[in-house]
């Protein structure tokens, strides 16, 4: 069904076609359409249905749907919300529409918002589920068993029972939900599956690091503890992979040098997309005003050499361009904690041969390239046609080994203060090495032709 049919179709006989489609299907149809007239569809689906969809992280507008639903029906849909997913909701929610709605919905279900809520959404914390097994020591795998199967919640993630000391209520033990059911029966929780520590992350362990755990050990869910050591919840693989992709969308945004968009690209309104796009356009722009101003500084040199211009642009995109690919490197090293704070001079001396290097490739290019234009009479740059391709070639050298070093270094600055390494856009490198990159190739090529053009 297209979206044109989606957004003309009656509420009711939407709803109707959407109970034989998968969930992730119905959040796809619900995206295509208004959110009023999407909170149409969902309060006219089946209840379970509708709580289905509305877990499905892919379901954008999710708080917007709740301000047109009818109070009762957000009140009974919140309460069946996954924990985790409700909370995601209510940090979504005008703070008029979110006090209104915790105060109708059941206590358990405020004190479950109000202990999500106290975490970023950054951390284990802000994404963590509070619903998950859970049993002391003591208790038998039959017990347990048979608790799971009379208990179970049918949202409730099954991956692990989580083994509680039975006097303080710490976590002691993890037993995978393949290890219980193969267990003898009549065994207690400690003697089943192996015993090591079980890996764990505190409510502020940031979401990369909680990641990153969870595919180094291979889980499917790593339990989030407190200060004691007691559990308070569970961050499950399909929470990562959507904080994830949050979190990445983010990056590749601020490496564009604009604000992240907090929503899909086609639901961005123009007013939106001006304010997200306009403040980092603008401060580049201004920053970009430096290169005016050097090249005003050698302004006697360019009128006694014009050829000199013609390679401005090569000399600026080249260091600009190895400027970026450092940053990139570094920010994306720094994130899998393939490097840390304490590598950058190592960093450093790592990228200082790798620019050489590479300016040295760029430089004998761009050497050559002069060389044959003039030689085949493509274009004539004068009778210092020799020393104009030297100077060209050793000002690549410097901008782009430059570069390297100034695009490998700023992420751990940035870092250093405080600030999310991926501010360091490419963008913003460019602007950075265009400036610098001026005053390489000036000074260089004054020192190349100095007595013959300058």
């Amino acid at each position: 069904m297209d979206d044109q049919r989606l957004a003309t179709s009656d509420p009711a006989r939407l709803a109707s076609t959407l109970e034989r489609v998968h969930d992730a299907d119905v959040a796809e149809a619900l995206n295509a359409i208004d959110p009023p007239a999407a909170a149409r569809v969902l309060a006219a689906l089946p209840f379970d249905l509708a709580v289905r969809a509305l877990n499905q992280p892919e379901l954008d507008h999710r708080a917007r749907l709740f301000e047109h639903l009818p109070i009762e029906r957000a009140v009974a849909l919140m309460g069946a919300m996954s924990a985790d997913q409700r909370a995601e909701v209510f940090r979504d929610l005008p703070q008029r529409t979110a006090a209104r709605l915790l105060a109708a919905v059941d206590t358990s279900t405020q004190e479950s918002l109000r202990s999500l809520l106290n975490y970023p959404p950054t951390t284990a914390g802000g994404i963590m589920t509070t619903e998950h097994v859970e049993a002391p020591a003591t208790w038998t795998v039959e017990r347990t068993l048979v608790q799971i199967r009379s208990g179970g919640h049918p949202r409730r993630p099954v991956y692990a029972v989580y083994v509680l000391d039975p006097v303080d209520r710490r976590l002691v033990h993890t037993v995978t939900l393949r290890e219980l059911v193969l267990a003898d029966p009549t065994r207690t929780l400690l003697e089943v599956g192996d015993r090591h520590p079980p890996v764990t992350v505190h409510v502020w362990t940031d979401r990369e690091e909680t990641a990153r755990l969870i595919a180094k050990y291979d889980l499917l869910a790593v339990p989030v503890i407190d200060e004691g050591g007691h559990l308070l919840g569970i961050v499950t693989v399909d929470d990562v992979i959507d904080a994830l992709i949050k979190e990445q969308t983010e990056d590749v945004h601020k490496l564009g040098g604009m604000q992240e968009l907090d929503e899909p690209y086609t639901k961005v309104g123009f007013g939106t997309m001006i304010r997200k796009r306009g403040g980092w356009l603008c401060a580049l722009f201004v920053s970009e005003m430096l290169t005016a101003t050097a090249m005003q500084h050698f302004e006697g040199q360019l009128s006694r050499a014009i050829v000199l211009t013609l390679f401005i642009p090569l000399i600026m995109s080249s260091g600009g361009n190895s400027g970026s690919q450092a940053t990139s490197l570094i920010i994306r090293a720094l994130a899998l904690r393939e490097v840390r704070l304490r590598d950058w001079w190592w960093v450093a001396m790592r990228e200082l041969p790798t620019g050489v290097t590479l300016g040295v490739i760029l430089g004998a290019i761009g050497i050559a390239r002069i060389v044959s234009w003039q030689l085949f009479g493509f274009y004539n740059y004068g009778p210092h046609w020799v020393l104009v391709a030297l100077a060209v070639g050793f000002a690549l050298v410097g901008v782009v080994t430059f570069g390297s070093l100034a695009g490998s270094m700023l992420p751990f600055v940035l870092r250093r203060l405080g600030f999310d390494p991926a501010s360091a856009s490419a963008p913003f490198v460019a602007t950075l090495v265009d400036v610098t990159g001026l005053v390489i190739y000036f000074s260089v090529a004054y020192l190349v032709l100095r007595g013959t053009l300058l």
